[in-house]
């Protein structure tokens, strides 16, 4: 794909090859890959993903504040059906693109993995300005390639579209876009103006590079690649430990000879025949001690260390109990913070690509006539639920208390309570309307 596009559009990837190369390990390991040495079983990067996924969006409450059409609902309502597989694809490869796509008087949105787009300039702080994308379709036997360039200019977003036949693994000749139903809508360069950046909401891991330094994004356990690969080591040795010390019956050749129909009278797997030397007759049993205990030790070991660096709760994938020494409550504590900043970062980095989303959506609205998406048509909150650094029902007695002592407006408690704006009085008045009644406090 990457010199696809690069031939197509005459840009390179903007990725170094030292990334390109940690991009592959990050999805092999999530994939389970096999590799020399290694077993690829327990998966573990797929399980600090889905676990840290299910905990980002465990108490997830989005609400659009205003009056938001129901264009607008239905896009909003796409968009957070793909949260969890968008959320999962960024988790993997640092980075994760939700393309807009007019639907049925609405908007729907496409995640698109890290390794399904070729980066072709960034800013300094790594955001996209200029992005390639391929799909792949089929008509009559023959193989298609449709190849999308997306650039950010200062007055919007620049469209170009070309359309190749496959030959073979390789581009061939490009084709009119009419070529296929799917692209007949299609033009070769299209300008949309008033669309911010390249036109798709980016999902954005906040680690910094830890591969080369650059302003790519990192995969979520790219701390812990090493540690990872230490895992399947050493479940690959666990499992040659328990191979190596299954019991085995020593037993003279001549016991072992198949008779006329060519069957064994003893099993292979469990008897091994010695040459037929009258030394040697008779049946001795070797049955090794296991060493599983000083493997499981150095795996959990392993475990904890990668809990350590991907700011992960201790017992998310060790054994708490298998700790050589008990954890005072100060380091309990801390671990409990540390996952708690952990998912707050992730939440974060959800809600920030929600709002390009929404303002996608009415910057689309705008130039396409969708009903009730504009811009400032409705204001996006999302409640996370409570959280490990402080306790929500807590903090909204001492709300209610400065209300009381006239120390606070009621409707900047409110505003708290349920994540609405309340920066001007207009936000207030609408507080006010929608959850005061007339002489009551919250």
């Amino acid at each position: 794909m990457q010199s696809d596009l690069e031939q197509a559009f005459g840009k390179s990837d903007v990725t170094s090859p030292k990334m390109r190369a940690a991009l592959r390990e990050w999805l092999d390991l999530y994939y389970g890959a096999p590799r020399p040495g290694e077993d690829p079983a327990p998966r573990l990067a797929a399980l600090i993903v889905g676990k840290l996924c299910r905990t980002v969006f465990a108490e997830y409450a989005p609400r659009l504040q205003g009056a938001p059409g129901a264009a607008l609902r239905r896009s909003l309502d796409a968009l957070h059906a793909v949260r969890k597989t968008a959320m999962q694809y960024a988790l993997i490869g640092g980075e994760c693109l939700l393309k807009p796509v007019v639907a049925d008087g609405a908007l729907d949105f496409v995640p698109i993995r890290r390794d399904c787009y070729v980066p072709l300039a960034r800013d300094a702080h790594g955001a996209l300005q200029a992005v390639g994308t391929m799909e792949c379709h089929r008509k009559g036997g023959m193989r298609y390639a449709l190849l999308e360039r997306r650039t950010a200019g200062p007055d919007g977003l620049t469209i170009e579209t070309r359309l190749f036949e496959r030959n073979g693994q390789a581009l061939g000749r490009c084709v009119p876009l009419a070529t296929l139903d799917a692209c007949a809508d299609l033009v070769p360069q299209l300008f949309l103006p008033g669309v911010p950046g390249v036109g798709l909401a980016v999902l954005r891991t906040p680690l910094a590079n830890c591969v080369d330094g650059s302003p790519d994004a990192v995969s979520i356990y790219a701390p812990a690649v090493g540690l990872l690969h230490a895992l399947a080591r050493c479940e690959q040795q666990l499992n040659t430990e328990f191979a190596n010390g299954a019991s085995r019956v020593f037993a003279s050749e001549d016991l072992l000879r198949p008779d006329a129909k060519g069957v064994r009278a003893l099993r292979d797997d469990f008897f091994v025949g010695l040459p037929d030397d009258p030394a040697n007759v008779g049946v001795t049993v070797y049955s090794p001690a296991l060493r599983e205990q000083s493997y499981l030790a150095r795996k959990q070991d392993l475990l904890r260390g990668c809990e350590s660096l991907l700011g992960l709760r201790r017992g998310i994938l060790s054994e708490t109990e298998a700790e050589a020494q008990p954890r005072t409550a100060t380091e309990v504590a801390a671990t409990a913070v540390d996952y708690d900043l952990t998912i707050r970062d992730l939440q974060a980095m959800w809600e920030d690509a929600a709002r390009q989303a929404v303002a996608l959506c009415g910057a689309l609205g705008a130039l396409y006539g969708l009903e009730g998406c504009e811009p400032g048509a409705a204001a996006l909150s999302i409640d996370w639920g409570d959280g490990v650094l402080y306790d929500r029902a807590r903090v909204w007695a001492e709300q209610r208390d400065l209300v009381d002592a006239g120390l606070l407006r009621p409707e900047r408690a409110l505003a708290w309570y349920y994540g609405l704006p309340q920066q001007t009085e207009a936000d207030l008045q609408r507080i006010r309307q929608q959850y005061m009644p007339k002489g009551e406090k919250p």
